[in-house]
């Protein structure tokens, strides 16, 4: 049923793979998706039946950016946004590359323009708000407001009232 019957629209379950290069740079893309303004954003996307978070993670990094080599992939948290009339759950699921591995391509043209390696501590901005939430997660940070992250320790924490 729809939102109109009185139902409400089904949650969103992603992924946003926080890819990390033996540097300790981050993989983030140039996000140009129609419709939407134009943003940095983590590899991700929708959650496939079947697939686990890990698996998920996997999967969209090789298809987005082309990087078949992640591994060591595991959730290190879930961030949870329920504004505007849908509900958003999205696991943050950090892995590694080889050194050696291929650079990114640009596999999706029409959603990412470009993947580039960054410094956690310079990201560029604007950021895509789940990968927003993502990142202030794993740096210990304040996550945006409306997102509740649920780190791998069990706790809760979001802004601006847990750190």
């Amino acid at each position: 049923m729809s939102a109109a019957s009185g139902e409400r629209p089904r949650p969103v379950v992603g992924v946003g793979a926080l890819v990390v290069r033996a540097d300790g740079a981050v993989l983030i893309g140039h996000r140009i998706k129609s419709g939407e303004t134009p943003s940095w954003c983590l590899p991700g996307g929708s959650v496939e039946a079947g697939e686990t978070f890990e698996e998920a993670a996997v999967r969209e990094t090789a298809e987005e950016c082309g990087l078949g080599d992640v591994r060591e992939a595991r959730v290190f948290t879930v961030a949870l946004h329920t504004g505007g009339g849908r509900t958003h759950v999205t696991a943050g699921v950090l892995a590694r590359v080889d050194p050696s591995a291929a650079a990114p391509t640009t596999s999706e043209p029409e959603v990412f323009d470009r993947w580039v390696w960054a410094a956690p501590d310079d990201l560029p901005a604007p950021l895509f708000p789940a990968s927003a939430a993502l990142l202030a997660a794993w740096r210990g940070e304040p996550v945006p407001a409306g997102w509740t992250v649920y780190p791998s320790d069990g706790a809760v924490r979001d802004h601006p009232a847990v750190p």
